[in-house]
């Protein structure tokens, strides 16, 4: 290979990998802007009320023995008798059912130019719980007494809008929290609020028919841990774009442009009682209210083939240099690849402030047609701007394709990829390299 068409290689390959340095600031820029986001969400929800996970209900049973340890001498270590204490023992015994039909309805914040989604949850919630006739832990114990508690988890108590009033077996109860009666985090591992239920006889069934209606207001995601032996919960909401997840998906959803619909039915033979009450375990079904385009990972994606962009126009040039015999100079090459990687800063930049389809749209078009128009004076003639502003258009086109549809990335690109190497290939198939670079010099 003549030793010119080697250097025109080479400085074709330093200049793609030097258009690197601005493609990486750009994508700086983006994660920048994207931080930005999720410091707003997160100054958002320290404003109102955090993602939110509900408990519950369950009871918590609080009983006295009495216990007879041996008593020893001080001085010998002998036991000499028996010694009386009080011990406080605690249960957390589970609903047998548990129905919660409920309502969201969702709404932006904005702060500037960043925004993040609140949800507004109306929920009916009626559960039934049962205490059976219990006995001391241990034989050698004696039960003394023994107290209720009705305990549901809330982990952002802010975002209880309303005092709801709690009906059990008919008579109507408030919500308190703990105070020193009940530490936080004793019952369950989160914020709690509670019910006295009183004292209990120990030999008999109670049985708690309990209804309450629940408004709460939430950051971007809810979790319900299906605590109760029996667990039946509907949710329906306007937000057109839920992501379920958690340890339990929908046993029946529907999903369109109104909102969505969705039923769970979960057993307690397909939970972990104790890891339920855990707002950490990840023991519950959860719903995100996902914002449907999230435009700065969107661009954060479209960066990423920014060196493929510049690749494929370098070769198409570079085929042009071969077939057509016009010679291009280093710095056009340069310019273009600028112009380029000047798109994503583009899109970015419109994307904060118009729908990421205009915003791609109208980015797209600016570069095409400063390329055409720049190629057309440098190359000699509008057919051949027109043609390399064609092929871009195609390229752009795929790679909104690539954003929209993430599952079939790797497969829209490696078959853009195999159809660019294979053009390449066919049109260069009857050329002969030897003699190539005193052919281009002539030219």
């Amino acid at each position: 290979m003549d030793r010119k068409l080697l250097f025109k290689i080479i400085a074709v390959v330093v200049m793609s990998i030097l258009l690197l340095v601005p493609l990486a600031l750009i994508e700086g820029q983006i994660r920048d802007r994207s931080q930005r986001q999720h410091e707003v969400q997160q100054n958002i929800a320290n404003s109102s009320a955090g993602a939110q996970t509900l408990v519950g209900p369950v009871i918590l049973l609080e009983f006295r023995e009495r216990v007879q340890e041996p008593a020893r001498d001080p001085a010998s270590g002998k036991i000499t008798g028996t010694v009386s204490r009080i011990a406080t023992q605690r249960r957390l015994i589970s609903a047998e059912s548990l129905d919660i039909d409920g309502a969201a309805r969702v709404e932006n914040r904005h702060r500037g130019i960043y925004q993040a989604q609140l949800f507004h949850l109306d929920l009916a919630n009626q559960a039934k719980l049962v205490i059976e006739p219990f006995a001391a832990s241990i034989p050698e114990r004696t039960l003394i007494d023994a107290e209720a508690t009705l305990v549901v988890g809330v982990s952002d108590p802010r975002g209880v809008d309303v005092d709801p009033e709690v009906t059990i077996n008919g008579q109507p109860f408030r919500f308190i929290t703990p105070g020193n009666r009940l530490e936080t985090g004793e019952a369950l591992k989160m914020p709690q609020l509670i019910v006295p239920l009183g004292r209990i006889d120990p030999s008999k069934t109670h049985s708690f028919d309990v209804r309450f209606p629940l408004q709460l207001t939430g950051t971007t995601r809810l979790a319900i841990t299906p605590s109760a032996e029996s667990n039946r919960i509907h949710l329906k909401s306007d937000w057109p774009h839920p992501n379920f997840g958690g340890r339990f998906l929908p046993r029946e959803r529907s999903v369109g442009a109104d909102g969505f619909d969705a039923q769970w039915a979960i057993s307690h033979l397909a939970r972990d009682f104790d890891q339920a009450l855990d707002p950490t375990s990840g023991e519950a079904l959860s719903i995100d209210f996902v914002d449907p385009v999230n435009v700065y990972l969107q661009s954060e994606r479209a960066v990423k083939y920014g060196i493929l962009f510049i690749v494929l126009t370098f070769a198409g040039f570079f085929l042009t240099e071969i077939l057509r015999r016009a010679p291009i100079h280093p710095m056009q090459y340069l310019l273009v690849g600028l112009a380029l990687a000047l798109f994503f800063l583009l899109l970015i930049a419109l994307s904060e402030h118009l729908s990421f389809a205009l915003a791609y749209g109208l980015s797209s078009l600016a570069c095409i047609a400063l390329i055409g128009f720049y190629l057309a004076g440098a190359l000699g003639g509008a057919r051949r701007g027109l043609a390399f502003a064609g092929g871009l258009t195609g390229l752009y086109g795929v790679l909104y394709g690539v954003l929209l549809s993430e599952d079939n990335a790797l497969l829209m690109g490696a078959l853009l990829l195999f159809t660019a190497l294979g053009t390449i290939m066919l049109a260069t198939r009857r050329v002969d390299w030897h003699s190539l670079a005193g052919k281009t010099e002539q030219a």
